[in-house]
């Protein structure tokens, strides 16, 4: 189970302190058990900060506390605060990725039957697509759900999410889609083909938490095959 360590400290050195932890990162690379930590001020208080620190379970967290470089720095940083800190213990039994959500929806939505949603809740009104199979990059929500027209019009498809990264507003996907050739594709006359594609789309989310730019990678070259349009070239 993941395990997070809160710091609540006070200090009015918090340059020193800053400069401490990254003493501390160097001194302890390669050993250290922490995947991730994070430190805020308080808005109302510029003396009052805490620090959260992310570990894969209490076991590793327990670790990194009892190695020599962590005492040491410990000690230190007891000096430069203006009262003793205090340390809260936490398992998380909750972990929500959001845009990992926000992503998963996306897909799920192209997918659907019928009329294709208006995608509003999920893409900003100011999205911008880069695609290599387009001259011109999608710019603006209306030109997306115009282009997703025209791929759902040529195609009955789906999409089937295999992987997922996601770090702060950036998230990474990788995609299979499989659909069958049922309209006009880039003047490629409807085949019935069953066709399939992979690929990968990086994200960028808003601070909305609404999609505002992706970039895909995809098979084109193998889609066509599959729709015959390479052996019409060759001829």
């Amino acid at each position: 189970m993941t395990f997070v360590q809160l710091i609540d400290c006070k200090t009015s050195r918090f340059d020193e302190m800053d400069r401490l932890m990254d003493t501390w990162v160097e001194k302890t690379k390669g050993k250290r058990t922490a995947t991730h930590a994070v430190v805020g001020k308080d808005r109302s208080d510029a003396s009052h900060f805490i620090e959260i620190v992310e570990f894969p379970s209490y076991e590793e967290a327990m670790r990194n506390s009892n190695m020599p470089e962590t005492d040491k720095i410990f000690q230190d940083m007891v000096a430069l605060c203006d009262e003793m800190p205090s340390f809260t213990d936490l398992d998380v039994v909750r972990d929500d990725q959001l845009s990992e959500d926000t992503v998963r929806r996306f897909f799920a939505t192209l997918g659907t039957a019928g009329d294709l949603p208006p995608l509003n809740d999920l893409l900003d009104e100011d999205i911008h697509s880069h695609d290599p199979i387009n001259p011109q990059d999608t710019l603006g929500l209306d030109s997306m759900r115009s282009e997703f027209r025209m791929w759902r019009a040529a195609f009955d498809a789906s999409f089937t999410v295999e992987d997922v990264l996601a770090h702060e507003d950036r998230v990474c996907a990788r995609w299979t889609w499989n659909a069958t050739h049922t309209g006009d594709f880039l003047g490629i006359a409807p085949t019935g083909n069953q066709v399939t594609m992979s690929g990968t789309t990086w994200f960028r989310l808003g601070g909305n938490g609404k999609i505002a730019e992706l970039w895909w990678q995809h098979d084109q070259l193998g889609l066509m095959q599959q729709l015959g349009a390479l052996e019409t070239l060759e001829r």
